[in-house]
């Protein structure tokens, strides 16, 4: 497969895989067989992935701090970073407002399927809730407190603390800048011959990659639910795509074109690679690797750039997830029976995006995050076991959203820098 750019080998992976899963179902002992045999090299790529994570944000986040040699320079690009995430967080929730609220989704689902439902899959629900419980009670600044870490080590040991180690990595990078450079041109070129090994590292995890998700998409077909309750929730998740799919065709080529000064077409052709690990990892975390390597290498945004600008992408710009949370309180609230004032719609615009900047950017913590969001409108967040059968799939879609959006930034933020973009290969 080597003369096959990286991009049509992890596509043939996830067909491949698709059509290995539903072969094998088909049998008695297919299920189990892919869940022993097959899952777990899924599983390992995912962990290579996460494995290199928090290193590699580490070494890029210094070393782009570190180019910048300018602290008004450093801080001018942090504001307009997050003003532009938070535009598109807020842009994003919009449009799943006004497509769940056109479609009506919840009318499509009887009275015995959200029985059915809310049977079968509220004991998963309970756990989500369980999980949230914690960040219900904090208190408005707990997202602050949360950010500086007491334990830096702790931190690094879990990829949900990523804004602990973006933190520290940043209050680090100034630093030496602050020094005089003689005394941090030594440790400079430290990280720059680590962040050169770094992503060697992650050529070579790219070379089991079409494998991988080859792993990952027939154990999803292994554990997928009955088709009947698919059948039920099609609507919903046809709801949650078009607005996902208006977002990163309509409205980032947009931006791209007019802020960014780049070709739409050209963008999403070099961004492939990372937009089919993210659609099979569900994780914008262990998909930053390959974001980084894309973004870099062949769109051509400049280092001191991708390396700010993506590790906090993948930590706070969750325009996929916040869209997701705005259809799904919406229609969750229609399954049963809320009529929602505009009041309590823009109450769910607001907390979606500030929840947004603390999801955790691992598979899954979109769902608990809405929680907190049905709570702020007052609907029982039992009412997540309506949409859990489905909320994997559209994690995948959802996740290539984030990771779009975060690459979608970066080039806004390479041309207002004053760069050009100037790739170095392409796909």
């Amino acid at each position: 497969m080597k003369k096959i750019k990286m991009h049509w080998q992890i596509a043939i992976g996830i067909i491949l895989g698709v059509l290995f899963g539903v072969l094998l179902i088909q049998f008695n002992w297919g299920n189990q067989f892919i869940l022993d045999w097959i899952k777990p090299f899924g599983t390992i790529f995912i962990n290579l992935l996460k494995l290199i994570a928090i290193p590699l944000i580490i070494v890029s986040l210094i070393k782009g701090v570190t180019d910048l040699k300018d602290i008004n320079k450093l801080s001018k690009m942090g504001i307009k970073t997050i003003g532009i995430y938070l535009l598109t967080t807020v842009l994003a929730i919009t449009i799943g407002l006004i497509l769940v609220n056109t479609i009506k989704p919840g009318r499509f689902i009887s009275a015995q399927t959200r029985t059915e439902m809310l049977s079968t899959f509220g004991q998963n629900t309970n756990e989500k809730i369980e999980q949230a419980s914690s960040a219900k009670t904090h208190g408005p600044l707990q997202v602050l407190v949360d950010i500086v870490p007491e334990n830096l080590m702790y931190s690094a040991s879990y990829n949900g603390n990523m804004l602990q180690i973006i933190f520290f990595t940043l209050l680090f990078g100034i630093s030496m800048v602050l020094l005089p450079e003689v005394k941090t041109v030594h440790l400079k070129k430290m990280f720059e011959g680590a962040n050169d090994v770094i992503m060697k590292i992650v050529d070579i995890i790219m070379l089991f990659a079409p494998y991988g998700v080859f792993a990952l998409m027939a154990s999803l077909i292994a554990e997928s639910p009955s088709a009947d309750i698919f059948k039920a929730l099609a609507t919903y998740g046809f709801t949650v795509i078009l607005g996902l799919v208006l977002l990163v065709y309509l409205i980032y080529p947009f931006l791209l074109k007019f802020w960014g000064g780049a070709n739409p077409i050209l963008f999403y052709k070099n961004l492939a690679p990372a937009q089919l690990v993210a659609f099979t990892t569900s994780s914008s975390a262990a998909t930053l690797p390959i974001t980084m390597e894309c973004v870099e290498e062949k769109i051509g945004v400049h280092k001191e750039v991708s390396s700010f600008v993506l590790p906090i992408g993948a930590t706070i710009n969750m325009d996929g997830t916040s869209l997701y949370q705005g259809v799904a309180a919406v229609f969750i609230a229609q399954v049963l029976g809320y009529d929602l004032s505009l009041m309590q719609q823009l109450s769910i615009l607001m907390t979606a995006t500030l929840a947004s900047i603390g999801t955790a950017a691992v598979p899954g913590a979109g769902i608990l995050m809405l929680v907190i969001v049905l709570e702020s409108i007052n609907i029982n967040p039992a009412g997540i076991a309506l949409i859990i059968a489905v909320d994997r799939p559209l994690d995948m879609f959802r996740t290539v959203t984030n990771v779009s959006g975060d690459a979608m930034v970066a080039v806004v933020i390479n041309k207002i820098s004053g760069n050009s973009l100037t790739p170095k290969t392409s796909e």
